[in-house]
C-alpha cells in the first residue's frame, strides 16, 4: 500500500538556491566595493524593491539612495553572509530566502575627530536578514528585504538630526 503525504516541500533546486546565494554574495560584495554607476542595483534588485532597516523604510529608488548613503556614511564595509536559506515557489518564480550576515563598518576619520579621543573606529552588527525574490529575465532579484540587528559593538554612525538608528537592546 503506498501513503501519500498531503504536504509537500517546495521544490528547490540546486541551481535556484546556489544563484540566489550567489545574488546575496554579489550584492554584499557591490556594498563593499561602493559599485554605484547608474544603474548598479538593477543586477540585484527589481525596481520596486522595498527595504526595511534600523533607520526605516524606503521604497524603489529612495531604497537604493538609501543603501548608498548608508554605505557612504563609512569609509569601509565589509559585509559577510551565511546559511542562506531559499524556498522556491516555481510556479509563481517567487522564492524568500533569509541569511545571517556579519558586518564591519570602519568609520571616517571626521567620525572618530567629532567623537574625540578613545572613539571606536569599527561599529560592527551580526544580523539576519529576510528577503523576497522574483525571477526575472535577467535572473532571481530582490523585491522586499529588511534586516534585523541582532548585536553590535562600538557606535553606530552619525546621522541626520532626528534619525535615530533601531538597535537591540
Amino acid at each position: 500500500m503506498t501513503t501519500t503525504s498531503m504536504t509537500t516541500a517546495p521544490t528547490i533546486t540546486a541551481q535556484d538556491q546556489g544563484e540566489i546565494a550567489l545574488l546575496v554574495s554579489r550584492f554584499f560584495r557591490a556594498l563593499d566595493a561602493r559599485e554605484f554607476a547608474a544603474g548598479w542595483a538593477r543586477a540585484y534588485v527589481t525596481d520596486d524593491i522595498r527595504t526595511v532597516t534600523p533607520i526605516g523604510l524606503a521604497e524603489g529608488a529612495d531604497a537604493v539612495r538609501h543603501t548608498e548613503e548608508a554605505i557612504r556614511r563609512f569609509a569601509r564595509t565589509q559585509h559577510v553572509s551565511a546559511d542562506v536559506l531559499v524556498d522556491v515557489d516555481a510556479a509563481s518564480g517567487t522564492a524568500t530566502a533569509s541569511w545571517n550576515a556579519h558586518m564591519t563598518h570602519v568609520h571616517h576619520p571626521a567620525t572618530l575627530e567629532r567623537r574625540g579621543p578613545g572613539a571606536d573606529p569599527l561599529f560592527t552588527v551580526g544580523g539576519r536578514y529576510d528577503a523576497e525574490l522574483r525571477r526575472t529575465d535577467e535572473g532571481w532579484r530582490i523585491s522586499r528585504m529588511s534586516v534585523e540587528a541582532l548585536w553590535t559593538t562600538g557606535q553606530p554612525p552619525l546621522l541626520p538630526e532626528g534619525v535615530e538608528p533601531v538597535l537591540p537592546r
